[in-house]
């Protein structure tokens, strides 16, 4: 007979959806699933299933489970799924993968050659990498991702599964998970997933007894009519539908000789009302005493360590030698309790994990407990290290074997290591087993945790425990420890701008300091107070918070305290603003020194940030910043990438480029939000705002900017910038000046209640001379202007310059302000838009008060306007044109011809004549030479139309233009 059915039975309508859904993968309707039952019901069978249907369309599989005795190893599944397909064909090659080689570096082990030491990848940035593995391998037909056992595996590895879960929809991937209606964080995620829909949850339910006639039929090898009634209804009233249980009772019943083979078929030859559950219990209790001692206890040593097993840690305890281990495990096998695990060479399984279960069952405590002792102390002895996750192994052994203190110290241990190496859910879990099974001291517990709650962001939490320190006498942590701690809070909750909380933990800090403080100690604690003097309302203290944090850097220099060091420079980068960015870039390059020397690449990329941003600002030159993003990439560092990608596509904008700034808009701004990097989010969306507004186009600026409030981009220092860079200069380029200086009002009002030291929101630029040109600010105002370091940062000087042109013209002195026009237009190749906008602002005023050369400006201005389809300021300037009596040339635009609809949607003539050709459905080639423009030039206009019109591909566009050839 067989042990289990050759068929999957009941099933059929969870297979039909599944095989469904991964013929639909190529469509990229990709999805996640997951199987939810009791252990036996047929989870693992459904998905074995599915995965082998994959394999036959020509699917990359990959499938992992988690393991009770591994619920502390971070991402065990994944690199067991990745394993499962890479062990075979090797990773993945695409070019499109080298930026995530280092993140998935730690689930990929062949890539470990490419990772970065010194950077502690986050969760969301290797699901992120994940996400755009799975795209790669399914990029033909689909990808299958099968973990099995969710319900035992770590933190990390559920936060990925959640992020996948959130994000995988319109990728060609089917995410399908086995877990038990066990209460906690799986079934968690399983459940509010399904609750939004983002996934679906299959329920399987216990067998009808129909189908319980087909498992037996399948397992004795006749039809289904063949099998006795007898057995069928003792099969339903005893296995409880369960299809592990139905087999295995099914099996009882054929080896006590209750049901026989015989010539006639299977006959009912003893008595089945025995044959209950309890039974399977039993049964195996009779069927290991059966064995060979040595094997009998080698499978109750490998039940204790688990349903899943390794080789080596058999070894390890037993002492055997692999040959004759490896006998042990072949007779274990053909017994029918245990088989080898194809996901990994080093590892067995039993057949069922209750099948595990069901041997330990038989063992009375006593003996399960000195199995747990032994084992553990054997290995232990074999490895003092505790090496390869073998420490949560032996926590949870000593807890078996009832040393419940002995366990809490290698639980701490195996969260500490956790800790070190970034995994702070998986930290945060083991600690907290250790905690709560620790009997006597645990302050050094709780030190641990909170370091480790912390890290992962769980700040209530840690504030909540960190109270629950005794504050003297035995088992309290000694004062330098508490300060220690006190001031890591502090500064994580600078981080998490929670103020208040900051405030609290500085004070916890300055109550332990007393008068003894040491300098290493009170220069972490002044960079966390340095922060609560950028606060809106603490401008007095800038200048004390300054002097104390640049104490602080050359203390933490001299301390050998390098992040403190890096920190405190940082700080005081922003601090100096207010005096000039030569000195701010003093402090950055001290902060890249420190981070160079001490081999701290994230703060090494911070800084290399934040001097190419200033360096763009002070004179346009982008590359300190691409060096930084070249830097971040190389690392893998994914969300660092982004932030610099983003500040590279706002200079793109200012400079004109608006397809590169649309390329990294459209490459980053949905990983920015399916990674929750919040900041980077309203960052982009707040470029995208600007490189609308910067076109004229209101309708998509203000989309933009909607979802930038939505973001919490409001309440944000970008608020200024959201007025002057953007709302201010759709406004100019709607001819609205009314409306630019109420934006720019609006910028200051805001500036005056919240000081902040970003200064592109016009105050320094635009302002003055909108003001200039209206009349309202004299030579004294821009003098006060001028004097201030901001007015050095080169868009805010092409301004200056005009408005001192025009003050000048007013005062008399034409070639002077003549002069400051030409001095401002060294800027036009580097702000091309800006420089245009500010000649047919300026030239207004020339033309009033007699200077320059206003008509050649106009001039200029206008076809740069017309060029780039602002047709608002392109008709200003031809007006101005003809009040000097100047020649205007006739400009057919052909924009009249352009339906209303995609005139809305911002079309061009130029764009417009491309979609009417694309009826022949012509090749670019082609076009290009109908209309004596380059390919590369057909290229750019074809990914604006697609954008602009909403269309996926060049085929969706072919039939708009069918439709609007029929139409018209």
């Amino acid at each position: 007979m067989r042990t289990t059915s050759p068929v999957t039975v009941g099933r059929d309508a969870e297979l039909t959806e599944l095989f469904a859904t991964l013929t639909e993968l190529r469509a990229r309707d990709g999805r996640a699933v997951f199987l939810l039952g009791d252990a036996g019901i047929g989870k693992s069978r459904l998905l074995g299933d599915c995965a082998a249907h994959a394999a036959d369309l020509g699917l990359p599989v990959l499938r992992g489970r988690g393991s009770s005795t591994s619920a502390g190893t971070p991402f065990r599944p994944l690199v067991e799924a990745l394993s499962s397909r890479f062990r075979t064909t090797g990773p993945p090659q695409d070019a499109e993968l080298e930026p995530y080689r280092p993140v998935l570096a730690r689930v990929i082990p062949e890539w470990r050659h490419a990772a970065h030491s010194g950077y502690p990848e986050s969760v969301v940035e290797l699901a992120e990498a994940l996400l755009r593995l799975l795209t790669v391998l399914g990029r033909e037909a689909g990808v299958l991702l099968a973990l099995e056992d969710l319900h035992d595996a770590d933190t990390e590895t559920l936060a990925v599964v959640e992020y996948l879960v959130d994000n995988i929809a319109g990728l060609p991937v089917l995410l399908l998970a086995t877990l038990r209606p066990e209460p906690g964080a799986a079934l968690d995620l399983a459940r509010e997933a399904d609750r939004r829909r983002a996934a679906s949850l299959f329920t399987l339910r216990p067998l009808a007894a129909p189908d319980v006639r087909a498992i037996a039929a399948g397992c004795l090898a006749v039809t289904v009519g063949e099998v006795p009634s007898p057995v069928v209804d003792r099969l339903a009233q005893s296995g409880d539908g369960n299809p592990y249980l139905i087999e295995e009772l099914l099996a009882e019943m054929v080896g006590s000789a209750a049901l026989r083979p015989t010539a006639d078929g299977w006959q009912v030859a003893g008595d089945l009302s025995t044959t209950v559950p309890a039974t399977v219990v039993q049964s195996y209790g009779h069927r290991i005493d059966l064995l060979e001692p040595r094997l009998r206890e080698l499978l109750l040593l490998g039940a204790t360590l688990g349903a899943r097993f390794s080789v080596a840690t058999l070894r390890l305890v037993t002492g055997y030698d692999e040959r004759a281990l490896f006998a042990q495990l072949r007779a274990g096998v053909e017994a029918g309790l245990i088989v080898a695990d194809g996901a990994s060479t080093d590892q067995y399984a039993f057949r069922h994990a209750l099948t595990a279960e069901a041997l330990l069952a038989n063992l009375p405590r006593a003996e399960r407990a000195a199995i747990a002792r032994q084992a553990a102390a054997a290995v232990l002895a074999a490895d003092p290290e505790l090496a390869d996750g073998r420490c949560q192994l032996v926590a949870r052994l000593r807890v078996a074997a009832g040393d419940a203190a002995g366990a809490a110290l290698v639980y701490a241990e195996a969260g500490r290591r956790a800790l070190a190496d970034g995994t702070s859910g998986s930290a945060v879990l083991l600690l907290e087993l250790a905690h709560e099974l620790a009997q006597a001291d645990r302050s050094d517990i709780t030190e641990s945790l909170l370091y480790a709650l912390a890290e992962a962001g769980q700040l209530d939490r840690a504030f909540e425990l960190v109270e629950t320190l005794p504050p003297a006498g035995a088992g309290s942590l000694g004062a330098d420890r508490r300060i220690a701690l006190h001031t890591r809070l502090a500064w994580v909750a600078v981080i998490a701008e929670r103020s208040a909380d900051t405030v609290a933990q500085v004070a916890a800090v300055r109550a332990l300091l007393g008068e003894a403080a040491r300098p290493e100690q009170t220069a972490a604690l002044a960079v966390v107070e340095g922060h609560l003097a950028l606060l809106p309302g603490q401008g007095e203290r800038m200048a004390d918070a300054e002097r104390l944090a640049r104490e602080a850097a050359e203390v933490a220099e001299r301390a050998e305290l390098p992040v403190v060091a890096c920190q405190a420079w940082q700080l005081l980068a922003l601090l100096a603003r207010e005096r000039g960015f030569d000195d701010a870039d003093e402090c950055l390059e001290r902060m890249l020194a420190v981070a160079r020397t001490h081999r701290l690449p994230v703060w090494e990329v911070q800084a290399l940030m934040r001097l190419g941003a200033n360096g763009f600002m002070r004179t346009g030159d982008s590359r300190r910043l691409e060096q930084a993003r070249e830097s971040a990439r190389a690392m893998g560092a994914i969300v660092l990438t982004q932030s610099t990608e983003a500040l590279l596509a706002m200079n793109a904008v200012l400079t004109g480029d608006g397809d590169t700034a649309r390329d990294i808009i459209d490459r980053c701004l949905d990983a920015s939000s399916r990674m929750r990097d919040l900041a980077t989010h309203r960052y982009l969306l707040l470029t995208s705002a600007t490189l609308a507004a910067h076109r004229g186009q209101r309708r998509e600026m203000d989309q933009a900017l909607l979802a930038f409030d939505q973001a919490g981009g409001a309440e944000s220092f970008l608020t200024p910038v959201m007025f002057g860079l953007c709302r201010t200069l759709c406004a100019l380029l709607e001819e609205d000046r009314a409306g630019a200086a109420a934006e720019l009002a609006a910028a200051a009002a805001w500036e005056r209640q919240h000081p902040n030291v970003f200064y592109l929101s016009g105050r320094y630029g635009l302002r003055p001379l909108l003001d200039a040109l209206a009349g309202t600010a004299g030579r004294a105002d821009y003098e006060a202007v001028a004097a201030a370091p901001a007015a050095g940062l080169v868009w805010n000087r092409q301004f200056l310059l005009l408005a001192h042109a025009v003050l000048l013209g007013r005062e008399g002195r034409a070639e002077e302000a003549a002069a400051a026009v030409g001095a401002a237009g060294r800027t036009a190749g580097l702000f091309p838009m800006a420089h245009h906008l500010g000649l047919r602002l300026v030239a207004e005023a020339a033309t009033a008060d007699g200077w320059g050369d206003p008509v050649s400006w106009l001039r200029t201005a206008e076809e740069y306007f017309h060029d780039l389809g602002v047709l608002s300021v392109a008709g200003a300037c031809r007006a101005l044109l003809r009040q000097t009596g100047a020649t205007v040339a006739q400009r057919r635009s052909g924009r009249e011809q352009i339906p209303a609809q995609l005139r809305a949607q911002g079309l061009t003539p130029r764009e417009y004549e491309i979609l009417a050709l694309l009826v022949e459905r012509p090749g670019n080639q082609y076009i290009a030479q109908r209309l004596s423009i380059s390919p590369r030039t057909v290229e750019k206009h074809m990914a604006s139309l697609i954008r602009k019109t909403g269309r996926p591909d060049r085929a969706a566009l072919c039939r708009l233009a069918v439709e609007l050839a029929q139409e018209s």
